[in-house]
């Protein structure tokens, strides 16, 4: 039996199964419209989701209506990216329904797991950004914390992702193909975005200087609702997602004529800005497209906002006491220019005034320390599209600058630095800039990226306002990736220190002692392969590939990117393969090596990468000399609901980026939940997971970010390290050369050129021989199951820190200033 909640909702709705088969039925017939004699199992899926979200009402109208009554402050968190994986299985665990719904779908002759195989993950996000925002949001369910999500509702996601040849093909996510039971459509709730026109500048009868934008286009952007239902049951709060929708639907008078292309044109251009995530930025239009689309959610959001804030309050000074608006990173940035822009040209407040409502309302979250990846949009993007927003800015900047100035006279280059407009090679608009001006907290995401933004990407910053970057550590949510992803693992742990710890993940510390006990680390150890067996099955349904349960499973899952180090994980892995084919009846534990991940379409590396991953696997997984001593296997589209397979069949979890590139990461954090052991790099939450489980409970090897730092200011030279270092040197020629590509003998030269002629940015040559040497620990340990098991315990028993419950109860305590 899978443990949940000893809610009364629970209570009751366990002893009511018959209700729930009857709500089943019901919506069968009048919702899906379909006569159970000629039902499929998906009919029955959607007959499910209906009666679930049946009673998710009835907590969720109480919930919105209790923050009217009692005229609460809220919380918005303003994402690009909500990854939020299947609802069905998450909402019953919430509202402690699983049981119940389980017998009640046996009782009809359907399995519930097979119904929810047939929901379709909402393609809302890509990566850690969604998925944090995904458990955040959870949490502030579950804490009853009046939190709101607003997104974009993206009709085709990022991309479905299909390897064909060892590449990467991307296809549309189709994901709303068939409709979506969990959303509610709100054609009531439309708010109109412009772009373009111009902007007339006035003095009001007072002798005021006025604004007004005039001329330019509009979209309309309609509200789609998805409600978050809390454990306990107790809360459901509301993600909200905009769609765009066309001022102008048809144009009949071009359909009469032939010209059906010309008859939709408006409606198709107004319409692509909620048609994906992340449209290509290789191109102008793509790039346009990309900033049209945060503007368009930024502004359809504030709007929302202050619709809801006005009917209890006129008075905009009240605006922070009642509403926190959260930037998950840089791209609803715009959010400061916009809400000056309301504030001082449409309710004609004064700078001062406003720009202190504003800093009060914002707070800003940092996701990386990457320069590349730190936003900036062409200042003549603004000009064209968002005129009166570029003023606002400019005199942000200006105003900003003067402070700066006054405070450090003469030092141009300080201002440089600091401003909003990035003049180097073509004028941007430095989105970090504004989103850190205009908050009046900055948080980083762990406790070394929030150090590192300190002494690097904001240092200046900090200088000058010391104390407004705090730091946040991610967090994850325990009832998705351990109570619903883990069942055999929840329900041990749950039969030995009760399930308190589905909300208090803390309580896990009382697994520690059992570590001690080899009962239970059989116990443990059985619910494990139970976990690698269900994978197994899984890798060759799909993928044709048998693999050993009784192997070491290596497991390296997150989005494609050079510093992440893939590239590192496939060295070992030849590294291994050629020490296996040099003495091929040595002992050599068993490895598999499941990799997974996404490569954004322009990214010509990682695409690279990726194909080397597949072609690495082919010659690993037919040479006869391995004999299943080791497996490379490629998972693709990697998604909430393919981690929730692979998570907990993990021995080993690989969490090896370049020492102060990754701001946290939470896939290390789920993985040692489910009772992986880490090999990682002194990076991100890395160390912080070190901290609570402790050095000797992971294998922690290489730089750190301090090491990165002094060797990049001093040079590193690659081409030595490969020289001394005879198994590297072999496995890069054999890349080189097209040991693995031989319908194509340089394919992969670029990838080796970026680790010589490149000079090795993300300092895998550096790193390779402690990475090797730490392999080599892990495979000592495997040998020794018992103390394996007993370390994995230890770290699922300390890691109850890492629960978004309590990332949200500081961000509330500390940032937003509300009451849980």
């Amino acid at each position: 039996m899978l443990r949940t909640t000893d809610s009364p909702l629970q209570a009751a709705a366990t002893h009511d199964v018959a209700a729930i088969k009857q709500s089943l039925t019901d919506h069968l017939l009048y919702s899906v419209g379909k006569d159970p004699l000629f039902a499929t199992s998906r009919d029955w899926y959607l007959a499910a989701a209906f009666a679930m979200r049946d009673r998710m009402i009835d907590a969720w109208v109480p919930s919105m209506r209790s923050y009217y009554d009692n005229d609460v402050k809220r919380v918005y968190y303003l994402s690009m990216e909500f990854l939020v994986g299947r609802a069905l299985t998450n909402s019953m665990i919430n509202l402690g329904l699983y049981d119940a719904f389980r017998e009640a779908t046996e009782s009809l002759g359907y399995d519930l797991d097979e119904l929810q195989s047939w929901e379709v993950e909402p393609a809302l996000g890509n990566g850690g950004l969604g998925r944090l925002a995904a458990c955040l949001i959870d949490s502030m369910a579950t804490l009853g914390l009046p939190g709101f999500g607003y997104g974009i509702r993206y009709e085709f996601g990022m991309f479905t992702q299909h390897v064909e040849q060892g590449w990467q093909v991307e296809s549309p996510e189709n994901w709303l193909r068939y409709g979506n039971p969990w959303e509610f459509q709100r054609p009531g709730v439309i708010y109109p975005v412009r772009f373009g026109g111009r902007v007339v500048r006035f003095r009001d009868a007072d002798g005021r200087w006025s604004y007004q934008w005039v001329d330019a286009e509009e979209v309309m952007a309609m509200a789609y609702d998805v409600p978050v239902p809390g454990f306990g049951g107790k809360t459901v709060n509301n993600l909200r997602l905009w769609a765009a929708k066309s001022t102008r639907e048809f144009n009949l008078k071009y359909f009469n004529q032939g010209n059906y292309i010309e008859s939709v044109r408006d409606k198709n251009e107004s319409e692509n800005l909620s048609k994906v995530l992340y449209p290509s930025d290789s191109t102008e239009r793509g790039r346009e497209l990309r900033f049209r689309q945060e503007y368009f959610f930024v502004c359809a959001s504030l709007q929302d906002i202050i619709a809801r804030f006005r009917k209890a309050h006129s008075n905009f000074d009240l605006l922070p006491d009642h509403v926190a608006i959260q930037l998950n990173d840089t791209h609803p940035a715009m959010t400061v220019a916009e809400l000056m822009r309301i504030l001082v040209d449409e309710h004609h407040y004064d700078w001062d005034r406003a720009w202190g409502i504003t800093v009060r309302t914002c707070g800003y979250t940092n996701h990386t320390l990457l320069p590349e990846a730190l936003e900036t949009w062409p200042v003549d993007l603004f000009e064209r599209l968002l005129p009166r927003h570029l003023e606002i800015i400019y005199e942000i900047n200006q105003r900003f600058l003067n402070d700066v100035r006054h405070r450090w006279p003469g030092d141009v280059d300080l201002l440089r630095r600091m401003s909003l407009i990035d003049e180097n090679g073509g004028r941007r608009i430095r989105m970090a800039h504004l989103a850190f001006v205009g908050s009046h907290s900055v948080n980083g995401v762990a406790e070394i990226h929030t150090e590192l933004m300190k002494s690097t990407i904001f240092a200046d910053f900090d200088r000058f306002q010391s104390g407004k970057i705090n730091c946040k550590t991610n967090g994850i949510t325990p009832r998705r990736w351990l109570l619903a992803a883990n069942r055999p693992l929840a329900d041990l742990i749950s039969g030995r220190i009760g399930d308190g710890w589905i909300s208090r993940l803390d309580e896990l510390q009382a697994l520690a002692p059992f570590a001690e006990e080899a009962a239970f680390r059989e116990q443990f150890a059985q619910a494990k392969r139970l976990n690698k067996q269900r994978l197994a099955q899984v890798i060759e349904q799909r993928l044709g590939v048998p693999v050993d349960t009784e192997s070491l499973f290596d497991v390296m899952v997150k989005r494609m990117h050079e510093y992440k180090r893939q590239l590192l994980n496939l060295l070992h892995v030849v590294t291994r393969y050629n020490r296996i084919r040099a003495n091929p009846t040595a002992f050599m534990v068993p490895r598999t090596v499941i990799i997974g991940g996404k490569a954004a379409p322009g990214y010509f590396m990682a695409k690279l990468i990726l194909k080397l991953i597949n072609d690495v696997a082919d010659v690993v997984n037919n040479d006869p000399l391995m004999q299943d001593r080791l497996k490379v296997v490629f998972v693709p589209n990697y998604n909430v609901s393919t981690a929730e397979l692979i998570i907990p069949g993990a021995d080993l979890s690989q969490q090896i980026s370049t020492a102060g590139t990754e701001a946290s990461g939470t896939g290390n954090m789920k993985l040692a939940l489910n009772g992986a052991l880490t090999i990682g790099t002194w990076d991100g939450a890395n160390v912080e997971i070190c901290e609570e489980v402790g050095e000797d409970n992971m294998f922690l090897f290489g730089l750190t970010a301090q090491d990165v730092a002094r060797m990049r200011r001093e040079g590193w030279d690659s081409v030595a390290a490969i020289a001394a270092n005879p198994e590297l040197a072999q496995v890069l020629e054999m890349i080189r050369s097209g040991y693995f590509s031989p319908d194509q003998p340089d394919r992969f030269r670029p990838i080796v050129d970026s680790l010589t002629l490149g000079g090795d940015h993300y300092l895998m040559t550096a790193d390779y021989e402690a990475y090797i040497a730490t392999q080599e620990r892990v495979d000592r340990l495997y040998l020794d199951p018992d103390e394996w098991m007993r370390r994995a315990i230890l770290n699922v028993a300390r890691m109850g820190k890492f629960s978004s419950d309590r990332t949200v109860a500081e961000y509330g305590a500390d940032i937003w200033n509300v009451k849980l």
